[in-house]
């Protein structure tokens, strides 16, 4: 069967750091719809590796998981440092989260990914953000490449098994900084002996 293709060449819209503030303001930490955006900015997974994610896959200040995509045939290991600020959105959100997962529906069970994907566009719209949860797995991405982070690293964070998607981030990241000069680059040069 084919694969269908997406109306943007891109894939998934990425989340820009303004809606991610829009959404926090509308969603504030200790609440369900905060800790969801947190778990897909700082895990690096998907949908399917937030819902899944728990207390048991954090240990000795690291977070260690199977990715659900490809689980069965290429598993892919995600074992990072545990972010801090992360951290912090966890033990602040101790009243709300599950015992074998942090994202529990109103009645106390792991969500479906498929679930936590109505339910978080339901946050979006409440939000006013016109954003979807795979866009914030794009907007960590990006975060990561413009503060330098290197084709390995992404890899490691994502759980990507190929260069080919972290080197389309770190590209993007190094095109923007390095149009940053771009007013001094196209300036005329000066005159000699002025």
């Amino acid at each position: 069967m084919a694969r269908l293709k997406s109306k943007n060449p891109d894939g998934h819209r990425t989340w820009t750091m303004e809606e991610i503030e829009q959404y926090e303001e509308r969603h504030p930490v200790g609440t369900k719809a905060y800790l969801a955006m947190q778990l897909m900015l700082y895990c690096g997974g998907r949908r399917g590796d937030a819902v899944a994610l728990g207390r048991q896959h954090c240990r000795n200040g690291r977070l260690r998981y199977t990715q659900q995509k490809n689980r069965a045939r290429k598993p892919s290991v995600v074992d990072i440092a545990m972010p801090t600020a992360l951290q912090r959105v966890l033990e602040a959100s101790q009243a709300i989260t599950g015992d074998l997962t942090f994202l529990v529906t109103e009645y106390g069970r792991p969500f479906s990914a498929a679930g936590f994907g109505n339910k978080f566009r339901e946050w979006c719209v409440q939000a006013k953000v016109p954003g979807r949860s795979h866009g914030l797995r794009k907007a960590a991405a990006t975060r990561v490449a413009e503060n330098r982070g290197t084709v390995d690293e992404l890899k490691a964070i994502f759980g990507w098994k190929t260069n080919q998607q972290a080197e389309r981030y770190v590209a993007a990241a190094n095109r923007k900084r390095l149009g940053t000069n771009a007013p001094d680059l196209l300036a005329a040069p000066a005159k000699e002996g002025t």
